[in-house]
């Protein structure tokens, strides 16, 4: 395979398998879009839509995903942006600044889910103590 410049996107119920190199597939049923790495390793990549993960545009041609996709946990650990279809690639991090960027992912999401269940997460939390997240 090799490295991916574009993405067209197609608009889908689920992804199919196996995943098309430069598709950018978005399921709104599942709140999801999905594509293989744009560094060519052939690795699908999940991005969930939600207010603390990712969201998406669509401009009527071309779909822009923010943030950036760091893909930390494959071994090419690639980074970058997907702007109106267009791929942007952006720095490695460090991996004080992964931990970094994770602890911080986690805080947002923990956040999201007690507002979206007025709290309740919190207190399921604070009654299961030393149960891991």
């Amino acid at each position: 395979m090799t490295a991916v410049g574009f993405f067209r996107p197609e608009f889908v119920e689920s992804f199919p398998a196996p995943m098309e190199e430069g598709a950018l597939y978005v399921s709104i049923a599942y709140s999801t879009c999905g594509h293989l790495c744009c560094c060519g390793c052939g690795q699908e990549v999940i991005t969930p839509l939600s207010p603390a993960q990712w969201s998406f545009t669509y401009d009527g041609e071309n779909v822009s995903l923010t943030p950036s996709v760091g893909n930390w946990a494959l071994s090419c650990r690639s980074h970058y942006w997907i702007r109106k279809g267009k791929v942007q690639w952006s720095r490695r991090y460090s991996p004080d600044e992964v931990a970094e960027n994770r602890e911080r992912d986690r805080h947002e999401l923990a956040q999201q889910a007690g507002e979206i269940t007025g709290g309740r997460f919190a207190r399921l939390r604070r009654r299961l103590g030393a149960w891991r997240w």
